[in-house]
């Protein structure tokens, strides 16, 4: 019930959040969207480099919480099969964007976890999900269930917030250790990323040197990360 609870709550906010004014900052246009997609492509190709493998044609991959399918189009873009993907969604709404958008070889699912195959995949992913999760035991059993559907030797991959946003009272940060506590995997990665939003805002318009050399010589001033843990077997 607690979990139900939870994703009813989730899927209220998400609602409100495309519904309200924060999106056009969010822009895909705006200088520092683009540097920070290009910052964010960067160092998940590094991550795939020491984990998965920069060949990513046979890899099936399991993004929870997919919203529009952005990751899936990138992965698609890198050489992924559309047929060796599938992306899950609360929303129906942002689900149905992502078919329309991508192509009808990707599979998608409405809902949990439960009605997909355990040990199926060899990459699940979850891409700023956890932190949109204040409940602990709702973390701790999607952490569960992804692990669960991957194959041993296979990984799982967080892209999310390492700070709590005070403006912002829906989300919550994810921690390095609770990272650890929700998958203690013997091998895992870990980069921080990304020149904190309000401040590559505020710096918009400068060369974009000025925040790249930011968010490279102070690692403080990175607001994510991404963790990828494997499983054992």
């Amino acid at each position: 019930m607690e979990n139900r609870t939870e994703q009813e709550r989730i899927a209220r906010v998400y609602r409100q959040w495309h519904g309200g004014g924060a999106l056009p900052r969010y822009a895909w246009h705006r200088p520092e969207v683009l540097q920070q997609s290009a910052a964010r492509a960067r160092v998940f190709a590094a991550m795939f480099g020491k984990t998965v493998g920069l060949d990513v044609k046979a890899l099936r991959v399991l993004d929870v919480g997919c919203g529009s399918g952005n990751f899936l189009r990138q992965l698609i873009d890198w050489g992924a099969q559309p047929a060796n993907l599938t992306g899950t969604e609360l929303l129906p709404e942002r689900l149905d964007t992502a078919r329309r958008t991508m192509s009808g070889e990707v599979h998608w699912h409405l809902g949990g976890l439960d009605a997909l195959a355990d040990g199926g995949f060899d990459l699940v992913t979850a891409h700023t999900v956890f932190s949109s999760i204040l409940d602990d035991a709702t973390r701790r059993t999607l952490a569960t269930d992804m692990w669960r559907k991957l194959r041993p030797g296979g990984w799982a991959m967080m892209f999310d917030f390492r700070y709590d946003n005070p403006r912002n009272h829906n989300v919550r940060k994810v921690t390095r250790a609770e990272l650890h506590r929700l998958w203690p995997a013997a091998r895992h990665c870990h980069r921080t990323l990304l020149l904190a939003p309000p401040l590559a805002r505020l710096l918009n318009g400068l060369p974009y040197l000025v925040p790249e050399a930011l968010g490279a010589l102070v690692p403080p001033l990175r607001s994510h990360f991404v963790f990828m843990a494997r499983k054992d077997g």
